[in-house]
């Protein structure tokens, strides 16, 4: 009887595809394989062998093994079956996520091969008139050890002209140098970042790798050297041969991030974002496969990747909210760490100056260890933070004049300011005030925001863009007047009110091009006075020692949102941009600008004591039954009218009548069309996670089976961030 493989595809199917394998082809769990698929062939991973084969079916055979090897190994295989099942996810797609672009496409799993070209000693001599020739034969005499073929494109030579050297026989190729080749300098070896006394002690409350399958919530305040704890427990507790995997949430962290481990651990540590290229990704994929002793700094992709000898993870700022994927495999990136530590017998630290409230609940339940860091590092003092009443204010691009001079008075002082802004563009949107009309997204139920860098309307949610107009295209009047303020228009004040000092604005818009954060950030470290206009990515782990003052032009966005996690993210953001004042020996001072001084909420931040804000919401999610205290899902649908997304979601509803199951809706979502595409959502509440999980598995193989309208779509999030 032949061995059967049942085999996983990179299609969003719930079921998996049985093969005969080949007497000449020996396959494990985890291979790459070629095989048939309808007209077409494909590649499949091996999920198991050996299994029962089905009757009355006759089964196409293997073509052939894409390696001799596994490209999951088997913790992996488990980890994202793991993952499958809890978040509801087709097993083939999570799987294909451990691998990198170009092994999803069939590539061969090597490197591919460099060409590396040197100087010849000998060779025909050169034309008079062959000056480009001349000037690569000269530049590449100057390379010691030559130089990649890509390097010379770089360097603004072509194909062409390396060939015509080639034949010449002025330059020839050889084996590339090989790179790592040359021992760390034993002084970087030895080398240990200095810790004070705070940080010493929680460093010693941190569990050993020995001591297995440990989670740990380093609750540290900002500016508290969580960074310098990392270092040292890597330092001490990870062998030369070991793997460790540090998280972080976005990609513009990742360099400064770098940077300080590279000063201790040297060319061990490796990257992974989403901004490197088919190449980039292979190699270093190659190198965590084949368990080469690297500390891998990646974000949330990066904890699903084949290490084989894994000892520790670290999730730094592990409250951010991107660690949950938005689209297609909804996962976290935090809870699948916490997960995999657990199947690795390894431990994990998450970091946070503001922990989520999942992981300070985790932690009064004893799940977690919580280790706690509350004094600055050095001689730093939190930052002062006060309540700036606007009511009745007049306002200049969203700045109040106390807050104009307080930045004037930092400034004086040769200090630097930073202004957060929690919108980008100018303003939100462009209102006529003569009929009151506002330009609204032909595609969203939404209104476009003015960016008047390009002159253009852009919608922030499906990125539509049209051009900005000055009359009014409804009634065409010239009183069509921004309205609100962005992060354009709050640079605009600035630079008017300050001429002489340099206004740098960090958002999406601004740092769209490859190494603009770093240049920003380069500006920024010099100390000059300066004022950082910013969104979110300011709030996030940037150090800024001559930055004394934050200003928050509105921090009453999340008071009364109709999100349960709203007061919860708005009280971390506040506390992680006013984290940005007086990490230097300079003390800090945040100006929080609202018109509802008076909320609770607030006051207690000026108090800065998040754990005491915790417990606040952890007692108002209790009393709601919000999550932790009850698991949550969510079934979403899309369509071309909203009739269709309801009908689908009351068709799932009687699906989830059972025992200990909450249902809410359905009903549309808040923002009900969102490019062209009508949405609505069902969400299901349960005590009991496990329960709640199998009625999941029976809905979405049931919703599977049948047969949807044309252009209706579904959806599930398991562990939802947002409810809107």
């Amino acid at each position: 009887m032949p061995l059967i493989a049942r085999i996983a595809l990179n299609r969003p199917l719930r079921r998996l595809f049985d093969y005969i394998i080949p007497e000449d082809i020996q396959l494990v769990a985890g291979q790459r394989v070629r095989i048939p698929f309808g007209r077409q062939q494909t590649t499949g991973l091996i999920v198991q062998t050996g299994v029962e084969p089905p009757s009355g079916v006759r089964l196409k055979p293997v073509f052939a093994a894409m390696e001799d090897w596994p490209a999951l190994p088997e913790e992996t295989v488990n980890l994202l079956s793991w993952a499958s099942d809890y978040y509801q996810h087709p097993l083939g797609e999570c799987l294909f996520t451990a691998l990198p672009p170009a092994l999803r496409r069939g590539r061969k799993a090597e490197e591919k091969s460099v060409e590396w070209w040197v100087a010849s000693d000998h060779g025909d001599f050169l034309p008079a008139n062959a000056h480009r020739q001349k000037e690569l034969l000269e530049w590449l005499s100057q390379q010691t050890r030559g130089a990649a073929g890509s390097d010379i494109i770089r360097a603004g030579f072509t194909r062409a002209q390396l060939r015509a050297l080639n034949d010449k026989q002025l330059i020839r190729t050889i084996s590339p140098p090989i790179s790592g080749s040359k021992p760390e300098a034993p002084e970087l070896l030895a080398r240990r970042p200095t810790l004070s006394a705070a940080q010493a002690a929680a460093a010693e409350e941190l569990a050993a790798p020995g001591e297995g399958f440990t989670a740990s919530l380093l609750y540290g305040i900002t500016g508290s050297g969580k960074t310098e704890i990392y270092l040292h427990y890597l330092k001490q507790q990870l062998g030369a041969g070991d793997q460790a995997l540090v998280l972080v949430p976005e990609i513009n962290l990742t360099p400064q991030t770098v940077a300080r481990f590279r000063q201790y651990f040297g060319t061990r540590i490796v990257v992974w974002h989403s901004a490197l290229n088919d190449s980039e990704r292979l190699t270093t994929w190659l190198k965590i496969r084949e368990g080469e002793p690297i500390i891998l700094i990646g974000t949330r992709s990066a904890v699903l990747l084949p290490f084989t000898g894994l000892r520790t993870i670290i999730v730094d700022e592990e409250h951010d909210s991107s660690y949950k994927q938005g689209e297609g495999f909804r996962y976290s990136g935090r809870d699948v760490a916490v997960y995999r530590a657990h199947l690795n017998r390894c431990p994990v630290i998450l970091g946070s100056a503001t922990p989520s409230l999942e992981s300070v609940y985790n932690a009064e339940q004893g799940k977690y260890r919580l280790v706690k860091l509350e004094e600055r590092a050095g001689n730093a003092a939190p930052p002062i933070i006060s309540l700036l009443d606007i009511r009745s204010r007049p306002l200049e691009g969203g700045l109040s004049r106390p807050a104009l001079n307080a930045i004037e008075q930092t400034l004086a002082r040769g200090e630097q300011a930073l202004v957060f802004v929690n919108r980008r563009g100018f303003a939100p949107v462009m209102m006529c005030f003569d009929c009151g009309h506002m330009v609204e997204c032909p595609r969203c139920d939404t209104r476009l925001t003015y960016h008047r860098r390009d002159r253009a309307m852009r919608c922030h949610h499906c990125d539509y863009q049209t051009a900005a107009t000055d009359h009014c295209p409804k009634c065409q009047s010239e009183a069509f007047k921004p309205v609100g303020q962005g992060t354009e228009r709050t640079e605009d004040i600035l630079a008017s009110a300050f001429p002489d000092i340099p206004v740098v604005r960090v958002d999406r818009d601004s740092t769209q091009r490859k190494g603009s954060i770093q240049s920003i950030l380069s500006q920024v470290n010099s100390g000059k006075p300066c004022v950082l206009v910013g969104t979110q990515m300011l709030a996030k782990g940037h150090d800024f020692p001559n930055v004394t003052l934050v200003v928050v032009v509105n921090a009453d966005g999340g008071l009364f949102s109709v999100d349960f996690r709203a007061p919860e993210q708005l009280i971390q953001t506040l506390l992680q941009v006013s984290g940005r004042a007086g990490r230097g020996t300079k003390p800090g001072k945040v100006l929080v600008q609202t018109c509802h001084s008076d909320h609770p909420l607030l006051r207690t931040l000026c108090e800065g004591h998040y754990l005491d804000i915790a417990e606040q919401l952890l007692s108002e999610r209790k009393e709601s039954q919000f999550p932790p205290f009850r698991a949550m899902a969510i079934f979403r649908a899309e369509a071309d009218t909203m009739e269709k997304s309801l009908q689908v979601l009351d068709a799932i509803k009687p699906l989830t009548n059972a025992p200990g199951i909450e249902t809410w809706g359905p009903l549309p979502a808040m923002i009900a069309r969102r490019a062209d595409k009508h949405r609505a959502q069902l969400i299901l509440n349960a005590q009991n996670r496990k329960r709640l999980n199998t009625l999941l598995t029976g809905v979405c193989q049931e919703l599977d089976q049948r047969k949807l309208p044309a252009g209706v779509r579904w959806m599930i999030d398991v562990d939802p961030q947002e409810t809107g």
